[in-house]
């Protein structure tokens, strides 16, 4: 949907003037305007557009004051520690995307090389880092711990120096009333306690067996991911390297934090397949909770599903495409709990690879006429006597699709 035939509501109406207001304020302090793009730049690390997804006339303002700026920034400056990449994509998308209908000749545009990182946030390890704190924390009671001693130690030696003053006599004295108090205690000695019997114990129950778990696609975890980041990896020619938002809590297993949010670092062979600037700043579904891999040196921990058409019988399946990348419902945000109508249910927490929860139930996962992503139960042999079609939801209601391919294979 292109700009003109755009609605908008009060709320986004006010937040477009808002901006226009910041465009304004950028155009008469152009020198003093590091905070204003430092604000900008983390605004557009969590969306596509100033509203989202949806396009303004609010980012058309902050293209044409911005353009002139950014066409005279260094490399440092656009991709940099301390640049602002997310201002350098914001202008290069409405510059080339035909929705702002601003159709800017080629010679007009700012050159911007989305291959040209120069700075990438280096990925935390929680459990690493976790261990370090620990470990600085027994260090500071070790040596907490260690000046206590020395204390006690000197406060013992002091005692020590006080007796050794006192006489052979006065010690001798001091041993014989110890003596004397002592033995008659030891004479009349202690009355012995008797043993209690021991009580029988009632035989242990078996505990009973564990409920089989259902078979079910909601095994599966299944959320809306916001691409930060896609670069290409710097190992594999096939595979991209993307930053993905997806709604973990801070601190979880193999995420880190970008740009203040937290992420999972995901590798997809989607490299001459989906053009690398289509990976950036979109909304994609990515399942969650397979088992982390390495792909060539970089740990990847989630899949982008993406549709591909099906293979016919006694082709091979060479993944040469196309494939197109499953599409969230607009305003799907990131986290957002994704599942098929029909199959709700909380998945596992992080899905057994001998148990091939995945293999069973991908076949399923297909695409309607409508290009709408759906799960056929019909073809997983283990659902036997189940049938029908679930379409892929959000927690919002909205059903993922994809942009062209029918009865398509999505993995």
């Amino acid at each position: 949907m292109v700009l003109s035939t755009q609605t908008y509501t009060p709320t986004e109406e006010a937040e477009v003037a808002q901006w226009l207001q910041t465009s304004e304020r950028l155009k008469g302090s152009p020198d003093d305007a590091s905070p204003i793009l430092d604000t900008l730049n983390a605004h557009l690390s969590t969306r596509t557009t100033l509203l989202g997804t949806k396009p303004s006339r609010a980012d058309v303002a902050i293209y044409q004051t911005l353009a002139p700026l950014v066409r005279a920034w260094t490399p440092e400056q656009r991709t940099g520690e301390a640049g602002r990449p997310h201002v350098v994509r914001h202008i290069d998308f409405v510059q080339n995307s035909p929705v702002f209908e601003l159709a800017v000749a080629d010679a007009d545009k700012i050159p911007v090389d989305l291959d040209q990182v120069l700075y990438v946030k280096p990925p935390v390890d929680p459990k690493a880092e976790k261990e370090r704190l620990k470990k600085e924390k027994a260090a500071a009671a070790a040596a907490a711990a260690a000046g206590a001693a020395a204390t006690a130690t000197a406060s013992a030696g002091a005692v020590a120096g006080a007796l050794v003053d006192r006489t052979k006599e006065a010690a001798g004295k001091v041993a014989d009333a110890v003596s004397a108090a002592v033995a008659p205690a030891a004479a009349e000695g202690k009355p012995k306690k008797e043993k209690k019997e021991k009580k029988e114990r009632a035989p242990k129950q078996p505990a009973a067996p564990a409920a089989p778990a259902v078979l079910s696609p909601s095994q599966i975890d299944l959320r809306v991911g916001h691409i930060l980041k896609a670069i290409k990896h710097p190992e594999a020619d096939s595979l991209y390297v993307s930053t993905i938002a997806m709604g973990d809590a801070a601190g979880t297993d193999d995420t880190a934090e970008h740009e203040g949010q937290v992420v999972r670092t995901v590798c997809s062979g989607l490299n001459g397949l989906v053009p690398l600037e289509d990976m950036q700043g979109r909304r994609v579904v990515v399942v969650c909770n397979l088992k982390p891999v390495k792909m060539r040196g970089i740990k990847s921990s989630a899949m982008v599903l993406a549709a591909s058409p099906r293979v016919r019988e006694g082709e091979p399946d060479d993944h040469k495409g196309p494939v197109e990348l499953v599409e969230p419902p607009a305003g799907a945000v990131a986290g957002e709990r994704v599942f098929f109508e029909g199959w709700r249910g909380d998945p596992e927490k992080v899905l057994n690879p001998k148990k091939k929860i995945w293999e069973t139930f991908q076949p399923g996962f297909t695409t309607t006429d409508a290009l709408e992503v759906a799960f056929d139960a019909a073809v997983v042999k283990e659902l036997e006597g189940k049938d029908g079609l679930g379409k892929l939801v959000t927690e919002s209601g909205g059903v993922c699709t994809v942009k062209s391919l029918k009865g398509a294979v999505v993995r």
